[in-house]
């Protein structure tokens, strides 16, 4: 089997972008890969794959990759014929696209292959397009199913199911799950917080996070409640942006110039796992992700030098160390608390500043993960950069089922030259 490697990545600045269309974001990110890469045009790449969840919302229910490169393609920067299928997973999807990438040069079909992610989650003209968008990631079908799972499991998590108008349907699961976090193990609020205010500094040190702000744990705590134990600048904000990956395989790799060969990424394992409606003390869908991808890298967590998680909000942060093997059962928050996931610590986390601060565009979010991480193994993050870090791990994660996300994806990667 091949072995991949990702050779060019990029990730747009996350923010409100209204006067940016898809295309728009799509050429920049794509583009930016390019260069990143080393290459002048899109000729080698033989195959695409391109996240998208809520361009329906726009009119644009089908062909939405076709649509955004038709440009791209029409000035020879795209080549022409390449196969592009679209990917569609929640919040996991810029990941999904990657494996898809992956899979196309492990199977031989491809010497060279692109992953995209683009996402637009602000209408200021069209709020109702931002609710159809988030609102898709849950059953629809059978909305009676879910709604008597969480009425049914609040009595379990200490504390009720009372969704709000004000908020996604995503912040009151987090917030169940992280009561029930609390009275099992003694995880407190202040941790979260502490989760949210490292990510808020990390994120001042990143030139493409939307937020550049530095919050105290008490500002955190301070600031306006979403729903208990959720504070707003512990909740992912809405924005828009693009990633990308360009990945090839090791023989390909190996008649590009030496810079290219130099800068090169390894795939060591990527995983993907499926959720469904589980008890509040069984493990999560991530969990198994994560132990596949383990296996599959021949590596376990302590070999992991820096990690970006799925924090759309702070408890999550504490929960995923968790899964990821970290940290034990119900010791994620003492291990955030300690600054065991900051910088210098046990496991650095989210240096980009994570979905709390760097932004979570749905589409694009997995991908810029890989940019980070990309950027820390080749030594590049600047002020940010972990030392030394030679393997990293992505936890991507996407819509709900019970107190699963409907699909995760992990990411293992390897600085081998």
């Amino acid at each position: 089997m091949e072995d991949v490697y990702i050779i060019g990545a990029s990730s747009t600045r996350f923010q409100k972008w209204p006067e940016k269309s898809y295309k728009e974001l799509t050429r920049e990110a794509y583009l930016a890969a390019l260069e990143d890469a080393g290459m002048a045009e899109g000729g080698p790449i033989q195959s695409a794959w391109f996240g998208n969840c809520g361009m329906w919302t726009e009119k644009q229910g089908s062909i939405r990759g076709q649509v955004c490169f038709t440009p791209l393609v029409r000035e020879g920067l795209f080549p022409e014929r390449v196969p592009m299928i679209n990917v569609e997973s929640g919040c996991a999807t810029a990941s999904m696209a990657l494996n898809g990438a992956w899979k196309d040069i492990v199977s031989g079909q491809s010497n060279m292959a692109i992953a995209m992610g683009v996402e637009k989650t602000y209408f200021p003209d069209a709020p109702e397009n931002t609710a159809a968008l988030y609102n898709g990631g849950i059953d629809q079908f059978n909305p009676e199913e879910w709604q008597a799972y969480y009425a049914a499991a609040g009595d379990t998590a200490g504390k009720p199911f009372e969704p709000g108008s004000d908020r996604t349907i995503f912040m009151d699961t987090y917030a169940m799950q992280a009561c029930f976090h609390m009275k099992k193990y003694g995880t407190t609020q202040r941790q979260i917080a502490a989760s949210a205010a490292k990510n808020h500094r990390n994120g001042v040190d990143n030139p493409k996070a939307q937020y550049s702000f530095n919050l105290t744990i008490d500002k955190v705590l301070e600031d306006r409640p979403v729903t208990y134990p959720l504070t707003r600048s512990m909740c992912a904000p809405t924005g828009d942006g693009a990633a990308a990956a360009i990945v090839c395989s090791g023989s390909y790799l190996k008649t590009l110039p030496s810079e290219v060969q130099e800068r090169a990424v390894k795939i060591a394992a990527t995983t993907l796992s499926g959720g469904k409606y589980r008890t509040l003390d069984e493990p999560g869908l991530s969990r198994t992700a994560a132990e596949k991808a383990y296996k599959m890298a021949d590596l376990a967590p302590d070999d992991m030098d820096v990690a970006e998680v799925h924090d759309a909000t702070s408890f999550c942060e504490i929960y995923q160390c968790e899964m990821m093997g970290f940290a034990e059962e119900g010791k994620g928050g003492q291990l955030v608390e300690s600054g065991g996931t900051s910088n210098g610590g046990k496991i650095p986390v989210n240096m980009s500043g994570g979905l709390v601060s760097k932004g979570h565009p749905v589409g694009a979010t997995g991908l810029s993960m890989i940019d980070e991480l990309t950027t820390q193994l080749r030594g590049e993050a600047g002020v940010r950069q972990v030392e030394g870090a030679r393997r990293a791990l992505a936890e991507n994660g996407g819509g709900v089922i019970g107190f699963d996300e409907a699909a995760c994806s992990v990411i293992i990667l390897e600085k081998t030259t």
